[in-house]
């Protein structure tokens, strides 16, 4: 396979990585939405210092997982292109 092929191949791999990433991250919110809910993170002054820290890292997880998608995808096609 010649490199415009490659590059091609790579880009239409980095799309279906997206694709199915943004499905999961469709998903994914309900469950943390849910998680704050149940964590009651929205009352700041009642809730243990653990509880606060748990918060914290829920908060993280959508924008960690939009970073990996994105570097998923970038990684595809950056490896299509190096070689």
């Amino acid at each position: 396979m010649n490199k415009k092929g490659q590059v091609m191949m790579g880009i239409l791999f980095a799309v279906m990585i997206f694709i199915c990433g943004m499905l999961i991250f469709n998903l994914m919110t309900d469950v943390v939405t849910d998680a704050r809910t149940d964590l009651d993170c929205a009352n700041g002054s009642s809730i243990s210092d653990g509880t606060k820290l748990v918060c914290l890292i829920t908060n993280g997880v959508i924008p960690y997982w939009i970073i990996a998608i994105v570097s998923f995808a970038g990684g595809a096609i950056m490896s299509k292109l190096a070689i």
